[in-house]
This record gives C-alpha cells, structure tokens and sequence, in this order.
C-alpha cells in the first residue's frame, strides 16, 4: 500500500489504492448483511401472502389484516432507539444475532396462530424482536465507510427488500400450494415455519462472521485500519455528536427527517405487504402465478436502486435523487388504481410504483448521516426509523379499511400517492450544504 507520513489524521492513500480498500470491506460485510436483510424482510412482510389463504382460513377480514400486520411497528417503534442504544455499546455482533434468532422464532410461532387477538399479540412481539435490526445496519455502516461512499453502499444493502420479493414471492406460493394439507397443517403454516428457519441459522452465524468494528477486523492490516480509521474520524467532524434523547427531541432538522421518512416507508409498505392481494384483484389464479407475476416490480426495482444510488454518490447530491423516485412511485400507485383490472397494467405500474418507493428508502438515509455522527447517530437513526416506521401500522391499516368500506383497492393508491408527494416536499426542503455529501 502506498504511504506518506503519518500527520495523526491516517494514512495518506492514492484514491486507486483506497477505492480497492473499499472495496475489500465491501466484499467482506455487504454480501452478508444484504443475505440477513433479505431473510429478515421476507419474515416481515410473508404475512401479506399468507393472507391469501389465512384471512379466509381465519374469517379475517382486510381491516383485521391491515391492524395485524401494522402492529408490529408499534412494537418495533417502542424498543428501536433502545435497541440502536444498546446496540452501540454491546457491539453490533452479538446484538444482530440476538435480534435474528428471537425474529425467527416468533416468526415461526406464526403457525399457531387460531384467531385475530392471538395474531395482534405476535405480530407485536415480532416488531419488539426485530426493532434496531434496519437502523442498527445504518449505524453499523457508519463504522465502515464515509458519507460520500455510502449512499451506493446502503442502495445495496436494501436491495434485500427487493431480493425478499423476487424470491419470497414466488416460494410462498410455492409452499403454500406445495404444503396445503401436509401433516394436518395449512399451507400458510407451513410457509411461516418453513421461511422462520433461516433467521436461527444465520444468526448463529453472524456471531461467527461479523466484526463489531474496523479495529476489531482481523482481515485487514494495521496499515488499512489505519487508513479507514482516518476517514471515519475525519468525517465525523463537524456533525452533531450530543447524543442525549433530549438534544435529538429538540433538533428540527431530525423532525424534518420523521416526516421525509414517514411519507416514503407510507409507500414502501403498501406496496410490500399489499402486492399479493393487489395482482390477484387483477384476476390472476394461482398462488405460485401470483408470487411469480409480485416478483417482475421488485427486479425493476433492484436496477432502479442501483443506478440512481450510484448516481447520487457520483454528483454528491441528494435531494433531487429522492424527489424524482418519490413521484415516480406516486404516478406508479394512481397508475395502479385506475387500470386494477388489467394485469399487464397493473403490473407495469407496480413496478414503476415499486422501482420509486424502494429507491427512496436507501437514499433518504444519505440526509441524516450528512449530519449526525457517533453517538448521536446511534439514537438520531433510531429515532427517525422508529417514527417513520409508524406508517407500517397506519400504511396497511388504512388500505384495509377503505377496501373494506369501498370494496376497492383504489382509495388506499390515491392515499399512497399524496403521501409521495408530501415526502417529495418536505425534501426539497433540507439545505443543500448540508446534505449534498
């Protein structure tokens, strides 16, 4: 590695040789994180395809459904700043695996589930498992590469939303039509103890695998740590660093961040949880047909991250690369709304809904990384991602209750849609010295 003198802010590395350092810990964490990702969304959201079959096994009705499946970010928003705290000081290594190995448990316990009260109870608890999971990864990126790397990097690392669409999808049909009856269980049974296993198995991994930090990473030299380090330290400079909750309440710029990002996870999750019920409106039979035509949206989406997270890194600006995505998932949802009976076009608007939302979400995270740091980011991205995952409870709620009260998926779109554009809004609001990183 090429060196200069050491002036105690690190090494002084050629951008060739530091790009392929990146790259190193790129190859060495990313895979794996996006794999626990990938696994933890699919036992967040399976809930939308075992409806297909559970609603009707159970008597659930679609605002029944809608409260279950919101429930789990009350959970989730009561134990995530606690999480991301405790997280922070016990290490992201044992922390992650805590959180994976109770998920997949009560993921499968799903199984069990006899009636509505008893499925509000564990989709709550499934939310107070998995809360700090998301935010802890943001945080735990922070550790390992700079603001301006890391807008492409978190594009990646949600690329598992997608992934667990293109995936989950198709093999949730598959289970469920596969495993219907099987040893005296449903197939929606099957599908969530079957799809629990994985979170167990990886979360004894991740206590293997995973480095809490640069420091305690044993693959990479004293040189690199070195160099690393410098950038971390050097970035975190002039960031907010007072951690205390009070100081985070009162800072309106974390505010700002609660609204952007409560508009855009408003899409994210009708979008997820609804997608099943939303193709088969258009007349399509079959489970397995349903999770294959669900997946066509979620690749759209994979590229459309992608390129505008590399985008966003290459001209260091930010907030026009989330304003353009959010309105794009709002053309996508009214698209979606006014042809619901034809299956090409729906499903074309899904996916220019899909390709939107879930661009918005990596890179609404580059906005407040630009500003806090350390500490202080530990509890200020737990803040923000506790607060806007609140719309994960009021997101499918609220389209379950206009389905019911309307017999139309439409309404709920059109909701979807003004919430895009609200998030597009309050953007264009932030300062561009400030974020444009």
């Amino acid at each position: 590695m090429t060196t200069a003198s050491n002036t105690g802010v690190g090494l002084d590395v050629n951008d060739k040789t530091k790009d392929g350092l990146y790259k190193k810990v790129f190859w060495r964490i990313m895979p794996f994180l996006m794999l626990c990702y990938v696994i933890a969304y699919l036992d967040r959201v399976n809930v939308g395809f075992a409806k297909l079959q559970m609603s009707q096994d159970l008597g659930f009705s679609e605002t029944v459904f809608g409260l279950g499946a919101g429930l789990f970010f009350i959970g989730y928003f009561l134990f995530e700043v606690p999480s991301n705290i405790l997280m922070h000081k016990v290490g992201a290594r044992i922390w992650i695996a805590r959180i994976m190995i109770t998920w997949g448990l009560l993921s499968a316990a799903f199984m069990f589930v006899q009636n509505a009260t008893q499925f509000y109870i564990l989709r709550f608890l499934l939310g107070l498992a998995e809360a700090g999971f998301y935010p802890g990864i943001i945080l735990y990126l922070t550790y390992w590469f700079p603001s301006h790397r890391r807008a492409k990097v978190i594009a990646v690392f949600m690329s598992g939303i997608p992934v667990a669409g293109i995936l989950g999808n198709p093999l949730s049909g598959w289970i469920m039509d596969a495993f219907h009856n099987n040893g005296g269980l449903e197939g929606w049974q099957w599908m969530f103890l079957i799809e629990a296993i994985p979170a167990v198995l990886i979360g004894v991994a991740t206590v293997l695998y995973l480095d809490n930090d640069v420091k305690s990473a044993k693959w990479l030299s004293d040189d690199e740590k070195k160099s690393l380090q410098a950038d971390i330290d050097g970035d975190a400079k002039g960031k907010e660093s007072k951690h205390g909750f009070g100081a985070i309440v009162k800072d309106a710029r974390v505010w700002l961040m609660c609204l952007i990002y409560f508009s855009f996870v408003m899409g994210q999750y009708g979008l997820t949880l609804w997608m099943p019920t939303l193709v088969k409106a258009t007349g399509v039979k079959g489970n397995l047909e349903i999770g294959l035509l669900s997946a066509i949206p979620f690749g759209c989406a994979i590229i459309a991250m992608n390129l505008i997270g590399r985008s966003a890194d290459r001209l260091r600006e930010r907030r026009w690369h989330l304003v353009i995505p959010a309105l794009m998932g709002g053309v996508g949802f009214v698209g979606a709304a006014l042809f619901a009976d034809n299956t090409a076009v729906s499903i074309a608007a899904l996916s220019l809904a899909a390709a939107g939302v879930l661009t918005c979400a990596p890179l609404f995270w580059s906005l407040p990384t630009s500003f806090l740091s350390g500490a202080a980011a530990a509890v200020g991205i737990a803040a923000i991602n506790s607060v806007g995952n609140l719309a994960g409870f009021v997101s499918p709620y609220l389209i379950g209750y206009f389905k019911d009260l309307t017999q139309s998926n439409a309404t709920g779109m059109y909701m979807l849609a003004i919430m895009l554009v609200v998030g597009s809004i309050a953007t264009l609001m932030t300062k561009p010295s400030v974020v444009n990183k």
